[in-house]
């Protein structure tokens, strides 16, 4: 039997880097508005403020494989903590940097890039740790908590966002206001940071760098039960067929990587950052709404998107992750072709909200959570942070793709807003969400309840 109050613990305080990935990313669509007036932001510009930290993610993707098979886990997901507590502080102070850069717009870029880092590492790090410490038949239900975090973390900024908005008039806002909602992150970095120093290391890292008697130690703290000595063996077997040096671009290695990395990408190229990013933009743009109503529908969003992530958790492990995957993807085709198509026919009424939130909840039951279940599983133990690291590098690709051309194709003196309503772009992501469907459907396994090292030999045969 698992000891699962402790791994419980465990889960809890490593998925506080997904809360601070969700606050982190998602407090710029409350200050949006606000910086482009600050700064006088042409739309592009605006995007590149918006998109800046993903920047920082790219770069905290690269470096998290390395860094998290050298050091650890742990010290990797420590290090991330430092980096959101200096990026949420110089964020809302960027005048900082003013003296090396001698512009306070440029300093507030590099401010979130260095958030966006922090970003990249515990994107990677945080569903590895839990993935490599959880029991096969509780892991999509675990990996799924730090997606649940994800969302959490959004949503508590969105009501931070929205209480710092009714402090104070629309001028007192673009002027100040602004500097509270990146502030407030400093609370939870704070926390995250210092509840690290109680959880221990990973098992799987352990016999990575060869100190099996400290891994077999740790395994036997967290289970109770005759399935101890099978774990053990298991894993040490994983090790021993699998040479550590082997290269993520072996023969045996590419297929799944080239999966893994086409998963990455399907989720952000189905447009979900658009929404989490630039709601109150388009909830304004499409309707009269003002700004702290438009602000107070985005909390709407990120409570579906809660809820919706909470089902996904209860149904990981029981339907299994294609099932779900699928339904998911073909429900946010139908969303974004419906907005998209109301858009072009310029009839876009109140059911923009409520498209809007179909799409926010399938992506919740399946994209979201079940994706990062995916690529924290499918890997093999011997080159699992190094894989995941080029996943998840693709994934902030793609996040920086979508996040920075939104804003371009979606300004009204664009030629694709022009020539098509605005439509565009929703159509573009629900072909690529329809695309989603046949990709799950023809090339990812079932995973559920299986092992890590399971898993191994199920895509040898």
């Amino acid at each position: 039997m698992v000891n699962r109050k402790s791994i419980f613990h465990i889960t809890l305080v490593v998925a506080l880097g997904g809360l601070l990935f969700g606050y982190d990313t998602a407090v710029i669509s409350g200050a949006a508005e606000s910086l482009q007036v600050y700064f006088q932001l042409s739309p592009a510009q605006l995007g590149f403020a918006a998109s800046s930290a993903l920047i920082g993610c790219v770069i905290g993707a690269i470096i998290a494989g390395s860094v998290s098979a050298k050091y650890g886990r742990k010290a990797s997901l420590i290090f991330s903590a430092v980096l959101f507590f200096i990026s949420a502080l110089g964020s809302a102070v960027p005048e900082t940097l003013n003296w090396a850069l001698g512009s306070t717009y440029m300093s507030f870029i590099i401010y979130r890039v260095i958030g966006g880092i922090g970003v990249g590492i515990a994107s990677m790090v945080s569903p590895m740790y839990i993935a490599e410490i959880a029991p096969p038949q509780k892991r999509g239900s675990l990996v799924s908590c730090n997606q649940f975090a994800i969302i959490f973390g959004m949503l508590v900024v969105y009501f931070v966002n929205y209480g710092i908005a009714l402090l104070g008039s629309d001028q007192w806002l673009n002027n100040v206001g602004w500097r509270y909602m990146f502030a407030s992150e400093c609370l939870p970095a704070g926390v995250f940071f210092i509840l690290l120093f109680g959880v221990p290391e990973t098992p799987r890292w352990l016999a990575l760098k060869g100190r099996m008697s400290e891994a077999r130690k740790l395994i036997a703290s967290l289970n109770k039960g005759d399935d101890f000595d099978k774990q053990c063996q298991e894993i040490e077997s994983s090790f021993q067929s699998n040479s550590t040096s082997m290269s993520v671009f072996s023969k045996r290695i590419l297929p799944i990587l080239i999966i893994g990395i086409g998963l990455s990408i399907l989720q952000q190229i189905t447009g979900i950052n658009v929404f989490l990013y630039y709601a109150p933009v388009i909830l304004k743009g499409f309707s009269s709404s003002t700004t702290d109503i438009a602000l107070l529908q985005t909390v709407l969003i990120g409570a579906v998107n809660l809820t919706f992530t909470v089902i996904a958790i209860y149904s990981v492990d029981k339907f299994g992750r294609k099932p779900l995957m699928m339904l998911g993807a073909g429900a946010m085709a139908i969303s974004m072709l419906a907005i998209g198509t109301a858009a072009y026919l310029e009839s876009i009424g109140g059911y923009l909200l409520f498209f809007m939130l179909l799409y926010i909840a399938a992506f919740a039951l399946s994209l979201g959570p079940v994706t990062w279940v995916l690529l924290s599983e499918i890997f093999p133990n011997s080159v699992r942070s190094k894989a995941l690291s080029i996943a998840v590098f693709a994934q902030w690709v793609s996040n920086f793709l979508v996040s920075q051309t939104f804003p371009m194709m979606n300004a009204k003196t664009s030629y694709l807003y022009q020539e098509f309503n605005g439509g565009f772009p929703f159509w573009l992501y629900g072909l690529m969400a329809v695309f989603t469907v046949f990709f799950v459907y023809k090339w990812i396994p079932e995973t559920k309840g299986k092992s890590l090292e399971e898993l191994e030999k199920l895509w040898k045969n």
